[in-house]
């Protein structure tokens, strides 16, 4: 028979199962940080996948620039004396068509290099634009003598070149273009061609592009018209629209998606005409895209204007179905759950049971339990999420229920807790698909855990000693 004095009060034993559990958060921030790193090595994988390909794809235009005379002023001191001097600049204005309709199709493809994967897509564009001087340009303070038409420039922006097709197809007004790399003649990224925009004052100008382009991940577009349509089209089932802008009819199915855009700008918020330095590029400006860690879709690409700053865009992104990462941490994050209801069952056997169970045995359990989100990690990037986790769930609850035999001295008892953890990782699945009542969830599974121990444990002495023979 063992001393009474020996024996740990219920208090004591509450205190043990804290403290453990407590030093098992060590090891969870350490599948944290195991999670973050393999994010990052996936994420290196994709741009090594995609590069070369084309990154993310912003388009802009087409615009119509015309250099136009006009008279710089500036005052200077000579000899104490202030002098005031004009001479001539070329600047640049710039006109938004009045109308343009843009069809986009996009054919997406999955490319994979050894456990890691990206989309890519090919898009054919297609469009018609329709240009026009506004009856009241006289306001923007350019005349017709000024401009120098003959050398008008037609330019369209892309923001990674790269990923452009062989052979773009322009023509203005019937006749077809030459066209150029960049921008524009002052930079930029896209294409541009020289036009002779003479007949512009006489009659609308009508311009026809076709040009096809790779890009990964997203699409967007940064309206400029007076009146923007945009058709896009696909056969990827799981698009996610995004942007200032989002589409005003879409449908999604098996076949695909499509999506219809229109943008007037009066909801741009800018003129059809601007007008600014020569030099300075209107178009696109491609940066990188921000990392595919957050949870929301990536953008495609920064949009700029000259004199503008960042302009709103229509964006597009193909996102996968399931983000195994996302998926794996957010699980790690309910990893104090499942070992406070574990040793909470532990507990409960202790203390009512009469089952005396030591700080290694909860020790090992836990360290079997963070080790859930391992093995969880590890299957999920060779055979994908949802059989990862059936795999993990069914060796680390069937691992934990030997152990809790041997420790409890009862295949009955390790059966509550086999149970327990099959619960368990059921609504961790169901808190992981449904996100959005992920914390109505939670918090009522708190709530009736907290119920069923308080109802169990109304009648103890927290205090009081017990002897093991009484105990038994």
């Amino acid at each position: 028979m063992m001393d009474g004095r020996n024996e740990r009060t219920p208090a004591s034993k509450l205190l043990i199962a804290v403290m453990v559990a407590v030093a098992l958060a060590v090891p969870i921030f350490m599948v944290w940080f195991i999670v973050s790193d393999r994010w990052n090595q996936a994420e290196q994988a994709s741009q090594s996948i995609t590069a070369g390909w084309g990154g993310p794809q912003a388009m802009t235009g087409p615009v119509l620039v015309v250099p136009y005379r006009a008279t710089a002023t500036e005052t200077v001191v000579e000899a104490g004396r202030s002098v005031t001097r004009s001479r001539d600049v070329m600047r640049e204005l710039t006109l938004a068509p009045e109308t343009v309709d843009i069809s986009t199709d996009v054919k997406p493809e999955r490319r994979k290099r050894s456990i890691y994967e990206a989309v890519v897509y090919d898009a054919r564009t297609s469009g018609r634009a329709r240009f026009a001087f506004p009856p009241d340009l006289a306001r923007t303070g350019v005349e017709l003598g000024q401009m120098d038409l003959s050398r008008a420039e037609l330019r369209f922006g892309l923001s990674d070149p790269r990923g452009l097709g062989a052979n773009p197809r322009v023509s203005a007004g019937g006749s077809p273009l030459r066209l150029q790399p960049g921008g524009g003649s002052s930079g930029g990224r896209g294409f541009f061609a020289w036009t002779d925009a003479t007949g512009l004052t006489a009659r609308p100008l009508t311009v026809v592009f076709t040009f096809d382009f790779r890009g990964n991940a997203a699409l967007s577009l940064a309206p400029q018209a007076g009146d923007t349509r945009w058709l896009v089209r696909s056969t990827w089932r799981h698009p996610s629209f995004g942007g200032e802008f989002i589409p005003t009819a879409r449908t999604i199915g098996n076949h695909g998606f499509d999506a219809s855009y229109r943008v007037g700008n009066l909801a741009l918020g800018r003129s059809l005409v601007t007008t600014g330095d020569a030099g300075v590029p209107t178009g696109i400006e491609r940066v990188a895209p921000p990392s595919s860690r957050t949870p929301m879709p990536a953008p495609a690409a920064e949009v700029t204007a000259a004199g503008a700053g960042p302009i709103q865009t229509a964006q597009i992104s193909l996102i996968q179905p399931v983000d195994l990462y996302s998926q794996v941490n957010r699980a790690a994050k309910y990893g104090f759950l499942f070992i406070g209801f574990t040793f909470l069952a532990l507990l409960m056997f202790d203390v009512i049971g009469g089952v005396r169970v030591s700080a290694v045995e909860y020790l090992l359990m836990g360290a079997a339990l963070v080790l859930f989100f391992v093995l969880l990690l590890a299957f999920a990037e060779v055979i994908g999420f949802t059989p990862a986790y059936l795999l993990a769930s069914a060796a680390i609850a069937g691992l934990n229920t030997a152990y809790a035999a041997a420790v409890l001295r009862s295949w009955r008892r390790a059966a509550y807790i086999g149970a327990l953890l099959v619960g368990l990782y059921a609504v961790l699945y169901i808190l992981l698909s449904l996100e959005a009542y992920s914390l109505l969830i939670g918090s009522l599974l708190l709530f009736a855990a907290l119920a069923g121990v308080m109802f169990a444990t109304r009648s103890i002495d927290w205090g009081a000693r017990r002897d093991a023979s009484e105990a038994a």
